[in-house]
């Protein structure tokens, strides 16, 4: 029987991939009526393909032996009917751990060797390097063989301090918490990995969740790309504690550190809360207690609540194996996933919100102007009619009329031309403030000012002058775009309002979620360097992995913004561009229809038959197209729509703009 969290993620992934489907149908069309340019059939393509490897990522952290890998294995491997992952007491969890599915490779376990520490390059740079991983299949059909293959992810091997050191694994200012983990004299235990990842065809973890097992404090501390970007990227932060002894000191570093900032979401279970059941002291006592501790953790993290829950990962793995119902509803761990699941609206909404903003304008437009050619075919028809039974006269005073509607229109298409190539100057000029160049030239000019620094406190003063630098680039980044956002809405406006075009939007143009990301980063970099830990360490490893981690992150936002701003200048104006052609190209049919009629008289009727042909196909096109609208609505959400014009047989409508209309654009475009 699928668990709530397991129906609400297959049910996400349905609507997910009915989205994909509504997406491949228009695109198709487009390809075929060649209605669609190769830049944006490209830009479909790449978004289908996110959508269809986009991951709802969890994160799992806590101070070692709090039950994170337990908890896993409750949520999602209780199926194999033992203990898949390893989870005992003490440290199991000792690298970094991603799960996730990738249907394009077999199921796998790979391990990045920790000596790959010794060098610059990131966890994930190293991941578009295979060949630095050690790979091994996954035995799916053997369960204690599975497991057994799984458990490497815990391996350790024996140093040398000087290597300890070398790796960034060895604090020389607190050396009785590096020998902790002493074998011998001169040596100490390390982790054998780096990071691991975890190929597995799980049901939820094939309809995109996905989940990051993470070591203790030290570890975190050590590995600065966890803290400023995998965490950050979870779309929920699990954040273990024990029922019994509550927020400890080393919990709280580590929430403070790499949570509290950093985490979009984040949930706080009190584990091994069977550790307080007790023969000897009745349900209420044990209530009260529970909810003491319930009380004081959500005020000491200043989580509200409803976000801080009581539960037991082991009986509740026992719990499943067994099909024991009761003990399974007393571990808490469907309170748990009942919480969860209400991560799953908030990423269906930043779904819709990009696809909207990606694709949604160009379905609207494309609707638009389906619209506007069903209507303007009616119009044909309407003064083919009128025509019938009249002389040549007739048809030649309307053909002159509708040459000089043409000429006209055609001056008012290079006047909007004109102000396109103003829109796309201003582009240019923000895309220079953008250029990667000058973004290198900025972080190398402060990493030969990190290089002089002696001390570790002048490291970090670097660091944080190095993200006011860049708070103060984004904020003139952000007010530029804005400005050229102001001069294409009032285009927008003036040719609904002037001029009779359908009331069409510019494709959204936000770019707030990178000034937040930006923001977060300097949180990040201001926690990394209050951070007691941070103030013991020489100038070595870490502090510099966590600046060079800081600046690749930091490039990485600057061209996100570079590429959104990008794409949204090139499809600013194509509704307006789309609309303009195809008016355009009904002028020329209806003149050269017109000039046949001049020529052969019998040629009315047969471009009457035509036009009802192609009002036949149009009504076509447009149920399709409504179908594909319907699949962008967010589910469970009513459409927020106009009414939809009416096309009865006889149309009033004709969504041709008049040669008072074109007049009028030409004087307020000329000079543009």
């Amino acid at each position: 029987m699928n668990s709530t969290l397991e129906t609400n993620v297959l049910q996400y992934q349905a609507w997910r991939d009915r989205l994909v489907g509504a997406i491949e149908t228009f695109r198709a069309r487009l390809d075929t009526t060649k209605a669609v340019n190769v830049e944006q059939s490209l830009r479909m393509y790449d978004l289908i393909e996110s959508l269809r490897t986009d991951r709802m990522l969890l994160a799992f952290i806590a101070e070692y032996s709090r039950g994170k890998t337990e908890l896993i294995n409750a949520l999602f491997f209780s199926n194999y009917k033992r203990r898949l992952l390893p989870s005992d007491i003490g440290r199991t969890t000792m690298c970094p751990t991603e799960i996730f599915h990738d249907p394009a490779e077999e199921p796998y376990l790979r391990l990045l060797p920790i000596e790959t520490r010794e060098t610059d390059e990131s966890v994930a740079a190293m991941k578009r390097n295979p060949i630095e991983w050690i790979r091994i299949s996954l035995p799916l059909d053997d369960a204690d063989e599975l497991a057994a293959t799984l458990a490497k992810v815990v391996e350790s091997k024996r140093v040398t301090i000087e290597h300890a050191r070398r790796l960034g694994l060895y604090n020389d200012a607190s050396p009785a918490l590096s020998a902790a983990l002493g074998v011998g004299p001169g040596e100490v235990l390390v982790p054998a990995w780096r990071h691991a990842l975890i190929n597995f065809p799980h049901p939820m973890l094939k309809a995109g969740l996905a989940i990051l097992d993470t070591p203790g404090l030290n570890a975190l501390g050590t590995e600065p790309e966890l803290t400023l970007s995998m965490i950050p990227n979870a779309h929920a932060v699990l954040f273990l504690l024990a029922m019994d002894t509550g927020v400890t000191r080393s919990d709280m570093e580590l929430w403070q550190r790499h949570v509290q900032n950093n985490a979009v979401r984040s949930v706080a279970v009190l584990n091994k809360v069977d550790l307080i059941w007790d023969d000897l002291k009745s349900d209420s006592d044990i209530e009260q207690a529970v909810n003491g501790q319930l009380d004081s953790t959500a005020l000491i993290l200043n989580l509200p609540r409803r976000n801080v829950l009581p539960m037991s990962a082991q009986k509740a793995l026992i719990a499943r194996i067994k099909d024991d119902p009761d003990l399974l509803e007393r571990s808490g761990i469907q309170a748990l996933e009942a919480l969860l699941v209400q991560m799953i609206p908030d990423r269906r909404r930043i779904i819709a919100e990009r696809v909207a903003r990606e694709f949604g304008v160009l379905v609207e437009t494309s609707y638009e102007t389906l619209m506007a050619k069903l209507r303007s075919t009616h119009a044909e028809l309407a003064e083919l009619a009128s025509l019938r039974g009249k002389g040549q006269g007739m048809v030649k005073t309307a053909m002159v009329k509708l040459e000089h509607d043409r000429a006209s229109y055609q001056h008012t298409v290079q006047n909007f031309r004109n102000t396109h190539a103003v829109v796309r100057k201003q582009g240019l000029i923000l895309q220079s403030n953008l250029a990667t160049e000058l973004i290198d030239g900025i972080c190398q000019d402060y990493r030969r000012k990190l290089n002089e620094q002696l001390f570790t406190i002048g490291l970090m003063r670097m660091m944080q002058q190095l993200f006011d630098h860049f708070e103060k680039e984004t904020g003139k980044i952000m007010g530029f775009a804005n400005q050229i956002k102001g001069l294409v809405d009032a285009v927008y406006i003036s040719f609904h309002e002037k001029y009779g075009f359908a009331k069409l939007s510019p494709p959204p143009l936000s770019l707030a979620r990178f000034s937040d990301n930006m923001l977060q980063l300097k949180q990040g970099t201001i926690a990394f360097c209050a951070s007691p830990t941070t103030v013991m360490q020489p100038q070595g490893i870490v502090i510099r992995k966590f600046y060079d981690m800081l600046v690749a992150e930091a490039k990485k936002v600057f061209q996100q913004v570079s590429t959104e701003t990008d794409n949204w200048l090139h499809r600013a104006l194509s509704p307006l561009t789309m609309q303009l052609k195809e008016h355009e190209e009904m002028l020329d049919r209806r003149l050269e229809s017109l000039r046949k009629i001049t020529e052969n008289v019998r040629t009315l009727e047969t471009r009457t038959r035509e036009l009802e042909r192609l009002e036949a196909a149009l009504r076509g096109h447009v149920a399709e197209l409504e179908d594909v609208r319907q699949a962008l609505l967010p589910p469970d959400e009513p459409a927020d729509c106009p009414p939809e014009p009416s096309l009865p047989p006889q149309a009033t409508q004709t969504g041709v703009l008049s040669a008072d209309h074109i007049a009028k654009m030409r004087s307020v475009y000329a000079g543009a």
